[in-house]
């Protein structure tokens, strides 16, 4: 049972990220890896708030949500595919401030949604 709850968490988590990272890349920033630096911030701040609200517990709801469906919405697979191609296209500095906020931005999400979950 556990296989099946992470196996759909992870499939409906992969369909999220795609949906969001194109209609972010679409919509509203003019770069492909913005979408994919927005599923990771906001990936990161569910799994903080998720980590801060259920500590404690091991349930099916966080074997489902946390390691399936967060464990394939956020990526360091795009993140690092895309990094690549900004340095195979000389883009350093796009490449460097790509991976600083990356790192800075998701550990903040991180740090609030974990601050979020553990107010009481």
């Amino acid at each position: 049972m556990n296989i099946i709850l992470v196996g759909l968490g992870g499939a409906l988590g992969a369909i999220a990220r795609y949906s969001i990272t194109e209609l972010a890349s679409k919509y509203i920033f003019t770069s492909s890896y913005l979408g994919t630096l927005t599923v990771n911030i906001l990936g990161c701040l569910l799994v903080g708030l998720a980590f801060g609200l259920y500590a404690d517990i091991k349930s099916d709801v966080q074997l489902f949500f946390v390691v399936g469906f967060l464990g394939s919405f956020t990526t360091m697979s795009a993140f690092s595919t895309q990094t690549m191609e900004l340095i195979n296209n000389y883009n350093f500095g796009e490449a460097t401030l790509y991976i600083l906020m990356t790192i800075g931005f998701t550990i903040l999400a991180t740090y609030i949604g974990l601050s979020i979950g553990t107010l009481k």
